[in-house]
């Protein structure tokens, strides 16, 4: 009798368990639907060059970190988008198909995770890279602007 006790138990735990879980990739299954399209208009419109609508998705205390360039800011961000927006050599980002993640970050947003891969043209031939990438984006007044940036692993 103790030991059906145990698994009946056992049972209503993992089943507890699995619906809590279940709940939470609502949630989340939410989140990352909402939070993956904003990085594909982010991307469009760096893609398509649109600088107006690209600087719109950035705080004005943005911070880049980038293990390469180190740590820049909003002005330098947009002056970058500008100057591949006028000196366009094809460079194009791309989600990595199944790569992306995305966790809440309460009381601020949420976290994107990820890797890229970008590609130019370059002395006549296409050169490509895959990159990882982290994005923390904040939720202020229902509008999602992105605060801070790690781009890593060139």
């Amino acid at each position: 009798m103790r030991t059906v006790f145990k698994y009946t138990l056992s049972f209503f735990l993992l089943a507890g368990n699995i619906t809590f879980a279940y709940g939470q990739l609502s949630v989340h299954d939410s989140l990352y639907k909402e939070v993956a399209k904003l990085d594909s208009i982010l991307f469009n419109a760096f893609n398509t060059r649109d600088v107006e609508k690209f600087k719109s998705f950035f705080t004005e205390d943005l911070e880049f970190f980038h293990d390469k360039g180190g740590l820049t800011n909003y002005d330098h961000t947009i002056n970058f988008m500008k100057g591949v927006a006028k000196n366009d050599n094809g460079l194009r980002r791309e989600l990595v198909k199944g790569t992306l993640e995305v966790y809440p970050l309460p009381g601020y947003g949420a976290i994107e995770v990820g890797q890229h891969r970008f590609c130019h043209l370059e002395n006549g031939k296409q050169d490509c890279g895959t990159f990882k990438f982290v994005q923390i984006w904040q939720k202020k007044n229902g509008e999602w602007k992105i605060s801070r940036i790690v781009s890593y692993d060139h």
